[in-house]
């Protein structure tokens, strides 16, 4: 079971990850910040206050989250193109 171990907010929207087994990579969000939990992420400093819970998701003081295995999944069909 993929869970994230580290968590950083980058420019533009973006968040690099680190997971259990070592698969790292970036995950661009800018396009996915929508909707009523997503909204808040686009003032940068509230994307910049991203955390890894205890079930290893990243998540925002919202209530916003990011499952680590879509993160996984999209990290790896990045460095497969």
């Amino acid at each position: 079971m993929e869970r994230v171990v580290f968590a950083r907010a980058l420019p533009e929207f973006r968040l690099e990850v680190e997971f259990n087994h070592g698969r790292k990579g970036e995950v661009a969000l800018e396009d996915r910040l929508f909707g009523p939990m997503f909204e808040p992420l686009k003032n940068p400093e509230f994307f910049q206050r991203v955390p890894v819970d205890e079930f290893g998701a990243v998540c925002w003081p919202n209530g916003a989250g990011l499952a680590p295995d879509s993160l996984y999944r999209t990290i790896g069909s990045a460095k497969k193109s």
